[in-house]
């Protein structure tokens, strides 16, 4: 068993900041996520996508947000404990202590939970069950590996039309197919695809995937019309995933179905276990990467305080540190 003044579980934008900012605090701090690099969903799902609403940045990837995130929380040396997951709390003499699935053992000052959706699986496309072969992706890791391809989407909802908008510039052609004809993502981001060359095929499935060691072609039944045998050399299946809480199920936390319930100070039901970000409930709750950098600071400044009930609850700008 060894001591860390704060565990973050989660290294998403909202966990790399919160260790930042316990860093700025003198805290010592372990990070621990079962992804085997940093960045959680953003660099699990899209990288290469542009984020538009994180202050000060008009625009900026996935990817390079979460390099800067690295870049700042590393002025104070967090230790990262990447490809392991949390699993068991208990506490002794008052603290918590966090056993990870690696063995480690921790003794905590504080537990912030930052685990974003938790771990999360993608969800099938029903018609590559029986699809030997490859070429079909749930997300795109590197925009370039696409380039000059057919390019088939299926999906409605704001990734769908996010990969079509990244991937239309550089793709041979790009076809979105969607089972209805509303879409669930934002109307902005589908009338900006609408104006671009892509193909939307509405009230459509995928019923079948041609190839031999890799797909070449897909067939798409619309309502009504004959099936269509369209060219493709990769499928991006947009269509949403699923998450689990996995082990934190089992702490005796205040849930309200795959969220953690907190108050004004972003603590939980539990002594010195903390939460902020999109995993995060209370009432009026925006699930933005911009809410969840505020939140871990107000999650770490109280526990700081906990931790050591002499501290300030705010400590000053950072800029007075300077």
């Amino acid at each position: 068993m060894r001591e860390v003044d704060v565990a973050i579980i989660g290294a998403g934008p909202t966990g790399l900041f919160a260790a930042y900012y316990a860093g700025f605090r003198g805290l010592s701090v372990a990070v621990i996520d079962v992804l085997p690099e940093p960045g959680g969903q953003v660099t699990a799902m899209y990288p290469e996508k542009m984020i538009y609403d994180v202050a000060g940045f008009p625009s900026i990837k996935g990817r390079d947000l979460v390099a800067n995130l690295v870049t700042q929380a590393a002025t104070f040396g967090p230790e990262y404990l990447l490809g392991v997951r949390a699993e068991k709390l208990s506490y002794l003499d008052g603290k918590p202590v966090l056993s990870l699935a690696s063995g480690d053992i921790l003794r905590c000052g504080a537990i912030i939970v930052t685990a974003g959706l938790g771990s999360f699986t993608p969800r099938p496309l029903p018609a590559a069950e029986n699809f030997v072969g490859g070429g079909i992706v749930f997300f795109v890791p590197h925009l370039a590996d696409l380039a000059g391809q057919d390019v088939l989407i299926v999906g409605g909802g704001d990734s769908a039309f996010d990969w079509a908008l990244a991937l239309q510039p550089l793709a041979r052609s790009v076809t979105l197919v969607h089972r209805r004809e509303k879409f669930r993502a934002h109307a902005a981001t589908v009338d900006r695809v609408r104006d671009l060359p892509v193909r939307i095929v509405v009230n459509a499935e995928v019923t079948k995937l041609h190839g031999d060691g890799a797909v070449t072609g897909a067939d798409i039944a619309v309502k009504g019309a004959e099936v269509e045998t369209v060219p493709v050399d990769t499928v991006v299946a947009a269509l949403g995933f699923t998450a689990d809480l996995g082990p934190l199920t089992e702490w005796g936390l205040a849930l309200d179905k795959r969220h953690i319930l907190v108050d004004s100070t972003m603590v939980t039901n539990l002594p010195r276990v903390f939460s902020a970000g999109d995993i995060t409930e209370y009432p009026g709750k925006v699930r933005l990467i911009a809410t969840g950098f505020g939140e871990a600071a107000t999650a770490v400044n109280n526990a700081a305080v906990v931790i050591n009930p002499a501290a300030h609850l705010f400590p000053g700008h950072s800029s007075d540190a300077g």
